[in-house]
C-alpha cells in the first residue's frame, strides 16, 4: 500500500512540475495537474490539501537534497580550504548544476526556477526564503570570511548577481552550447568552472 501511495504522490509530481514549467504556477489549474497525473483530486487533496501545498512540494522534492548537498561541500571547504572563496564558490555552484544537469525531470524543474522569479507570488517567496534562507546566510557568511573588506551591502548585491548568472547557467540557453563529442557531466563541469572563476573576480572587485 504505501508502494502505490509513493507511486501516485510521485505521479502528481511529476505532472505538477511539468505543467508549472510550461504554463507558469497560476495558470495552471488542479484538474490539468489530475488529468496529466490521471488521478483524481481526491489523490491530491489527500497528499497535498491544496494548490499551494502542492507547489511548496514541487520545490521541496529538489531544493532539501541540493540545499543539503550545498551545506556538506560548504562545511568541507571551510575545514579544508579555510579563506578560499573559489571553495565556497564551488559548494554553491556545482550542486545546482547537477541539479540542472538530472534527466528525470532536471530541465523541467529549471523553468520552474525561472518562472519564481518572473512571476509575483509572494507566498511562494515566502515559503522558499523560511525554507532556505539559511543557506544563503550560510553562503553570505562564508563569503564574508574570505573577503573580509567587501561591505554587507556589496556582499548581498554580488550575491544577488551570482543567483542570476547561475540560473542562467543552469537553464543552458546562453551563447555556450555544449560542443560535439563533449558529454553532458563535463559541459557542466566547464560550466561550473568559468562560472566560479567569474563569480570570484566580482566577488573580490573593490
Amino acid at each position: 500500500m504505501a508502494s502505490s501511495q509513493f507511486s501516485t504522490k510521485e505521479r502528481i509530481l511529476g505532472a505538477a512540475e511539468e505543467l508549472f514549467a510550461d504554463q507558469g504556477f497560476s495558470a495552471t489549474s488542479l484538474r490539468q495537474v489530475t488529468g496529466r497525473a490521471d488521478v483524481n483530486i481526491a489523490a491530491v487533496n489527500y497528499h497535498f490539501g491544496s494548490k499551494e501545498n502542492l507547489v511548496n512540494e514541487v520545490f521541496r522534492r529538489r531544493m532539501d537534497d541540493m540545499s543539503a548537498q550545498r551545506l556538506l561541500m560548504l562545511n568541507a571547504a571551510r575545514m579544508e580550504r579555510p579563506g578560499a572563496l573559489e571553495a565556497v564558490l564551488a559548494a554553491f555552484v556545482e550542486p545546482a548544476l547537477a541539479l540542472a544537469g538530472d534527466r528525470d525531470g532536471g530541465a523541467a524543474f529549471i523553468r520552474i526556477i525561472a518562472r519564481a522569479y518572473a512571476e509575483q507570488n509572494d507566498r511562494l517567496r515566502g515559503f522558499l526564503s523560511e525554507r532556505y534562507g539559511h543557506v544563503q546566510r550560510e553562503f553570505a557568511r562564508a563569503i564574508a570570511d574570505c573577503v573580509p573588506g567587501l561591505s554587507k551591502e556589496a556582499l548581498y548585491w554580488r550575491l544577488d548577481f551570482l543567483g542570476g548568472a547561475l540560473t542562467y547557467a543552469m537553464a543552458d540557453f546562453g551563447l555556450i552550447r555544449r560542443p560535439p563529442g563533449v558529454d553532458e557531466a563535463e559541459h557542466r563541469r566547464r560550466a561550473a568552472q568559468e562560472l566560479i572563476r567569474f563569480a570570484a573576480a566580482g566577488i573580490r572587485c573593490q
